[in-house]
């Protein structure tokens, strides 16, 4: 038998051994029920009239899920407690929420022109208060505290011409002032998903410049909004098991690669709002976290 021959009979062959093990493999994955997911990051302009009050509710599973729009809630309200300086109460309001109805998903304060407006005023920041997020969904309720953080604007900042990495890198060098006071942090927002979490230990109360190179090619034609937010330390830790565990977010309240717990909690079994913060089952706990923040924007280059 020639050789030619042989490799003519042994190919059909080789092709029956393969497709007989193109055998479909079925993977079982952990069943969970949908988790209520929670983007209460309300970013504050103070030059504004009201707190720009917008909630965004989703759902998704871990494995294989995509995020769905809630869009039918029992309840959803901000509890407002205003304190004095001794930390007693004096006085407590609601802002209620309703769906609105331009975009899937998003709540904001109920307004019924000639009725109802349950806006916050931007005077209330002025106040040492603390605002609940309540949820009601599905017979179960989410709650999550936050008090407002003030910002820092940023004095300047410009493209550098230095590479950290790779070429399709782009350097941005950052200026601002902090605060005389220990103990502060910020969020600085590139764009595209890029977040830099930063606390003051080693430059309070300075002038401080840094340099942050942005994971795409820029040049001086591209504008580029750099924006600095107030964060406190619990959201300051956040944002930073984020940025470490998932690198560059498309949006930092979205399911990161290792799935980060927020402020957020399931306290349906609890009958004291005081002390919620122990509550809900190791393995089920919602996703997300509600902050309320100033924010100050810088343009790059500079309009």
């Amino acid at each position: 038998m020639s050789a030619r021959r042989f490799y003519l009979l042994l190919l059909p062959l080789l092709a029956i051994a393969f497709a007989s093990c193109e055998d479909v493999i079925e993977v079982e994955v952990p069943e969970e029920d949908p988790r209520l997911n929670v983007e209460g990051l309300i970013r504050v302009d103070t030059t504004e009239e009201f707190l720009p009050i917008e909630i965004k509710l989703s759902t998704t599973t871990p494995f294989f899920g995509e995020f769905q729009p809630v869009n039918e809630v029992e309840e959803i309200v901000i509890i407002i407690q205003v304190f004095d300086e001794e930390g007693n109460s004096q006085g407590t309001g609601t802002s209620v929420l309703g769906r609105d109805e331009t975009r899937e998903g998003y709540y904001i304060p109920v307004v019924i022109e000639g009725d109802v407006d349950e806006r916050v005023g931007m005077g209330i920041i002025e106040f040492d208060v603390l605002y609940t997020l309540v949820i009601t969904w599905e017979g179960r309720r989410y709650a999550a505290q936050t008090r407002y953080v003030p910002a820092v604007p940023i004095a300047e900042a410009s493209f550098g011409g230095n590479t950290l990495f790779d070429e399709d890198e782009t350097e941005i060098v950052v200026r601002f002032t902090d605060n005389a006071d220990p103990g502060d942090y910020y969020i600085f927002d590139f764009g595209e998903g890029e977040y830099l979490p930063s606390e003051d230990e080693f430059y309070n109360g300075q002038d401080f410049e840094f340099s942050y190179f942005v994971q795409r090619e820029l040049t001086t034609e591209d504008p580029l909004e750099i924006k600095i937010l107030g964060a406190d330390q619990t959201f300051y830790n956040y944002m930073l098991l984020l940025t470490e565990q998932s690198g560059l977010l498309e949006n930092p309240f979205q399911v990161p690669v290792a799935t980060v717990r927020g402020n957020v909690f399931d306290v349906t079994e609890l009958d004291n709002i005081e002390n919620f913060d122990n509550a809900g089952s190791p393995m089920v706990f919602p996703l997300g976290y509600f902050a309320i923040v100033q924010e100050f924007t810088y343009t790059v280059p500079a309009e």
